[in-house]
């Protein structure tokens, strides 16, 4: 196993994506390839005692920042760590790419030089998020719009992702919605729901509110782009704030102190299970190889995390069950 490494993607790069390559590396038996500005990555190496002795490193002297347009990048930062691990991902040099660089411009990237699978009509990016089970949020930041059509595959695409990945025999698939009833939501919401009833190659539940999303609703939440990520942060911020809240409630005085102790062990796996880099980073599900999207502010715990989804990803075999899936959904809407 090969994994291409941007290293200078992301808001604590190089530094936490060089902690989190050397803690992944001691956790599995993968090579990694290093892209990025080589003397910085030496220079920090030798700052912060990492061994990267191992590690082959590909030079690159462009960085693609969060504010540049995803278009732009591929004309004129061809030298940019994104760029150049993605065409070397394509040109067979590596199993895996992970990235925590801008989302557009990899997603863009992507798309255009590791290609779709057949039969794919837009990729979308998957990320796990907790509940009462793991669910799979798609798409969680891709696809600003969609058309009813795209929502259909990405039911398909996730459905395939999660029995592969999770072992989950017919996963059931909601549709985000502001509402349960079928009139619910915007005429793609209500396009989306009847094409989705309609689809034989998933477990289609109907739609899915937000509050009930936590509470397995689901094992897949389709929505748009905008929305899912916007579902996404909402997520997260409240989990950080709830842990926030339950630390200073723990801590005002030396009876909160003590029965925080009588739950050390609960409270421990509460925040284990809430805590977003335990689940390493997002695939771009519908890409013709592995490329896994990091969280812009990932430390090392969460980028180490990140490698170790693209390993089980690329080892599982599930872009081949999405390519299947993918194929079938065309033949079967070929059919009516």
């Amino acid at each position: 196993m090969r994994v291409i490494v941007d290293m200078m993607g992301g808001d604590k790069a190089p530094l936490e994506v060089l902690r989190g390559v050397v803690s992944a590396a001691g956790e599995c038996s993968a090579s990694f390839v290093l892209v990025g500005n080589r003397e910085e990555l030496l220079r920090i190496a030798r700052q912060y005692a990492c061994d990267i002795s191992g590690f082959e490193i590909v030079h690159t002297s462009s960085v693609i920042t969060m504010e540049d347009d995803p278009i732009a990048v591929l004309r004129g930062k061809k030298d940019s760590s994104m760029i150049t691990g993605l065409q070397m991902l394509a040109d067979g040099k590596g199993d895996a790419f992970v990235s925590a660089g801008n989302t557009g411009a990899l997603f863009t990237g992507a798309s255009l030089l590791v290609k779709r699978l057949s039969g794919v009509g837009r990729a979308a990016i998957g990320t796990v998020l907790p509940g009462t089970a793991p669910f799979l949020l798609l798409d969680a930041g891709a696809n600003i719009t969609v058309s009813a059509e795209y929502l259909e595959q990405f039911a398909v695409m996730g459905s395939a992702y999660m029995k592969s990945m999770f072992s989950i025999s017919a996963p059931v698939v909601g549709l985000l919605n502001n509402g349960t009833e079928e009139g619910k939501g915007t005429p793609l919401h209500v396009e989306a729901n009847h094409r989705l009833r309609q689809c034989r190659a998933i477990r289609y539940v109907g739609n899915v509110e937000g509050s009930e999303a936590m509470f397995g609703a689901c094992d897949v939440l389709v929505t748009d782009g905008f929305t899912g990520n916007v579902f996404l942060k909402a997520l997260e911020g409240t989990c950080k704030w709830m842990m926030k809240t339950l630390k200073k409630e723990y801590s005002k005085n030396a009876m909160t102190k003590l029965s925080a102790l009588l739950f050390q062990g609960s409270l421990a796996e509460m925040k284990h299970s809430l805590d977003p880099s335990e689940y390493g980073g997002s695939p771009i599900l519908g890409i013709s190889k592995p490329v896994i999207k990091a969280h812009g502010s990932s430390d090392a715990k969460a980028f180490k995390n990140a490698i170790l989804e693209a390993i089980r990803y690329a080892e599982s075999g599930v872009s081949e069950e999405i390519a299947k899936a993918a194929l079938d959904f065309g033949a079967s809407q070929a059919e009516v």
